[in-house]
């Protein structure tokens, strides 16, 4: 198949580039100008300098291809000004989406993520991992990267039903593994690790999946998905609190995890307080507000539809933290 490909730069995006082109597929992948293409080294694929929010460059840059993989997204969970994101994350999508449609892409998939599903609840101090059909509330829309990729995902409902374009939407969970080149937040977490800088930790929940079956997940629904439906990309197995996760970091490694767990009340406080100081200097900070809200919640989830329906692989999310520790340490970004 010839595949169209945005985001193809990112983690996820190189990855499924990396599983296209390795089961003969054709390539064609969007990056934008001064994009870090270090994930694509060595791949052989067409690329198309341009923008998501480019209309005409889509549709005529897509003409030909069979499929069509959605993938890139405008993602931080700080910034001073997010219109930005909304325009990348939502018109964006439309464009992509409404390109794809209009040269006659037989496949389009969107890459979504799990936190447009509804997330668990305790009840009686159990856990009960959510899945496609668990709405989410408006208080777990936390930040504007959750609420404009939502939205995006309303934006994918309403093509297919009004326009009957065959779209796919994927839901992926949090994938570590090799080639997280900038690195993502949740490698950002195991980079920190490594080079000793995670003093304390706050409690939360996490789906750790492997990249590489996030990517086959994305080639999988083009194979096998049904449209206008939704697939959580992630690990039965995966469901690990931030204490569980630095237990296993600690194991690869050997590196002691840290003891003390920052109360929740205090993160938000120093987050808070950070947020004010980037208000002025126009820095990220440390701990964004939006990452301590989101940290309260066990995001948990059920990849049982995308196993049985699509055959996602289910690699154990210990061996996709020893490929990004050996990936990691292979390309620099432990200091000795």
């Amino acid at each position: 198949m010839k595949c169209f490909v945005t985001g193809a730069s990112g983690f996820v995006g190189s990855n499924l580039v990396h599983e296209l082109t390795a089961r003969g597929h054709r390539v064609k992948a969007l990056l934008r100008p001064g994009a870090d293409e270090r994930g694509l080294l060595g791949l052989k694929y067409d690329r198309v300098a341009g923008d998501i929010l480019d209309r005409q460059l889509l549709v005529r840059e897509m003409e030909g291809c069979d499929w069509c993989f959605h993938v890139a997204a405008s993602y931080a969970l700080w910034l001073r000004n997010y219109k930005p994101m909304y325009e990348a994350n939502v018109e964006g999508t439309r464009n992509v989406l409404e390109a794809a449609g209009k040269v006659g892409c037989k496949k389009i998939v969107y890459t979504s993520t799990v936190g447009c599903i509804g997330l668990p609840k305790e009840v009686n101090g159990k856990w009960t991992p959510t899945t496609e059909i668990d709405v989410i509330e408006p208080e777990q829309l936390s930040n504007d990267y959750k609420k404009s990729k939502f939205q995006a995902e309303a934006v994918a409902y309403e093509l297919f039903r009004k326009l009957a374009l065959p779209i796919i939407i994927v839901n992926p969970s949090a994938p570590v593994g090799p080639g997280d080149v900038k690195p993502t937040p949740t490698g950002q977490v195991i980079v920190d690790y490594l080079n000793r800088r995670m003093p304390a930790y706050i409690e939360t929940g996490l789906n750790w999946v492997h990249v590489r079956d996030v990517a086959l997940g994305h080639i999988l629904a083009a194979e096998r998905g049904r449209y206008g439906e939704r697939y959580i990309l992630g690990n039965a197995e995966g469901n690990w609190t931030m204490g569980q996760t630095l237990a296993v970091l600690q194991e690869l490694t050997g590196i002691p995890a840290p003891k003390f767990k920052v109360p929740h009340w205090l993160a938000m406080r120093v987050a808070e307080a950070n947020e004010l100081i980037s208000a002025v200097t126009g820095k990220p900070p440390r701990a964004p507000l939006a990452g301590v809200k989101m940290a309260k919640y066990k995001m948990w989830f059920n990849p049982a539809k995308a196993t049985m329906m699509l055959g996602l692989p289910q690699t154990p999310p210990k061996q996709a933290f020893a490929d990004a520790i050996a990936w990691f340490r292979a390309n620099g970004y432990v200091k000795k």
